[in-house]
């Protein structure tokens, strides 16, 4: 257990401050592991349900996490955590399979920031539980996995940032195109010159979505936590469109399709264009087509930013039929003055000037074996050898990656074109939009006052 504090008094203590607030665990662990060859135990929190198997591989983050570290030597789930109690026995099941050893089951995560035999919180949660889940993982001395987009909002991802940095934890953002060989030799293609200058990139993603439809709110399922689910995000009654995956339509909880598929492609255009910094300015249109549902997050959007040297990125998201431009329903797409390269899981192809042919092409096929980058073993050498400045998908690039979505839904939300400055992290004379940069939280499940 964690120091002399257990989880009776870690709750406690929380609950008598700030009126609530949950505080951080009093005691900070050895920032360095004794031994790299130490063996590291994971926590995976959220199994994200039991769905079908696509050539035998589990669907859902939070089962692929569980299939994700088994590749890793030396690793072990030995915790899962959910608030729905009825997905337990396939991610046991899944996890006895693949370890040969049965984790424990846990509803409330705040009982693993107690546990001083977990290293690592793998978070495949809900956006609007990020936040709170990966500050509090980095107070009590863990490392993190946080699924993308790591932050619900522009002042949480900062906050985040904060954390990771006092606490000295390995943070990845779950951004997995970073991973992928192909597209990262098309990014140094770019970055070495051999297509001239970008002056612009573009973003595609198109994810056909049926309506969810109507539903009335509900008696809360058996097994289900509901109050645990919601965590901060305010109280209302159980509806089933508004968990399981379809939180992420609602707006207390999740961010829409741009925060959800669309942030991969928004993370390899930044990434492309070299920007470590924020956007100027921001302006986005779209809305909810086609569909009577309890949606409310757009489905479809598009959006324009302009960076302060003047570089431009576009972003494209649709949910609903296309003839998929480039050829692909997720794409990158990099203008530069001597011509483009489109990127995606397939590979890459670069043309220059008006040739119809690629002058420089990869198939993701194509990638030998031993090239291929495996970000989950990634992550764990990561943090066996504390090379936190080094690595590719680190919180900040997450944050910043995060912040384009967010910036995006802003501007949607407001209905106009937004001027940011990126060093503050705020909008210019504009209050209705920097409301848009915080949440309330919901006692007992606030913020820190103090990183």
């Amino acid at each position: 257990m964690m120091g002399s504090m257990n989880r009776r008094t870690f709750l406690k203590k929380g609950t008598a401050a700030a009126g609530g607030m949950i505080a951080a665990p009093a005691f900070i662990r050895n920032l360095v592991s004794d031994s790299p060859n130490e063996r590291i135990n994971v926590a995976v929190v959220g199994i994200s349900g039991e769905r079908p198997r696509v050539r035998g591989i589990p669907r859902g983050r939070g089962m692929r996490h569980i299939l994700g570290y088994a590749q890793c030597p030396n690793v072990r789930v030995t915790a899962v955590c959910d608030v729905d109690e009825r997905l337990f026995p396939a991610a046991v099941k899944e996890t006895e399979k693949l370890y040969g050893t049965s984790p424990k089951t846990v509803i409330d995560y705040r009982e693993l920031l107690d546990d001083s035999d977990i290293d690592v919180v793998s978070l495949a949660t809900p956006n609007h539980w990020h936040a709170l889940q990966t500050i509090w993982a980095c107070q009590a001395g863990k490392d993190v996995y946080c699924e993308k987009p790591v932050s619900h909002n522009i002042s949480e991802g900062r906050k985040m940032v904060q954390a990771a940095n006092k606490y000295e934890r390995v943070v990845l953002a779950g951004m997995t195109r970073r991973f992928d060989r192909a597209v990262h030799k098309g990014v140094q293609l770019l970055h070495k010159g051999k297509l001239g200058t970008p002056y612009m990139a573009k973003s595609i993603i198109y994810a056909y979505r049926e309506s969810i439809g109507k539903t009335p709110d509900s008696s809360i399922p058996e097994g289900v936590h509901w109050d645990k689910f919601l965590g901060p995000a305010p109280y209302r009654p159980f509806n089933k469109n508004r968990f399981l995956y379809n939180w992420h339509w609602m707006w207390d909880t999740g961010n829409g399709d741009i925060a959800n598929l669309g942030i991969y492609e928004l993370d390899v255009a930044r990434w492309a264009l070299e920007k470590e910094t924020h956007p100027v300015s921001v302006h986005s249109s779209g809305g909810v087509y086609g569909r009577d549902s309890d949606r409310e997050t757009p489905n479809v959007l598009t959006t324009h930013y302009e960076y302060e040297d003047g570089m431009l990125l576009q972003s494209e998201v649709r949910s609903l039929y296309t003839n998929y431009e480039g050829g692909s329903p997720r794409t990158t797409i990099i203008y530069t003055d001597e011509g483009w390269m489109e990127i995606n899981g397939g590979g890459y192809r670069a043309y220059v000037g008006r040739e119809e042919k690629p002058a420089f092409s990869l198939s993701a096929d194509d990638v030998p074996e031993d090239e291929t980058i495996n970000g989950w073993q990634e992550f764990i050498d990561c943090i066996r050898y504390r090379n936190i400045d080094s690595f590719r998908n680190n919180i900040i690039e997450g944050h910043r990656s995060a912040a384009l979505c967010h910036l995006a839904n802003i501007s949607h939300r407001t209905g106009r074109k937004l001027q940011f400055d990126p060093d503050t992290e705020k909008f210019v004379n504009d209050p209705e939009a920097n409301g848009y940069l915080y949440r309330e939280y919901r006692a007992p499940y606030l913020m820190p006052e103090t990183i």
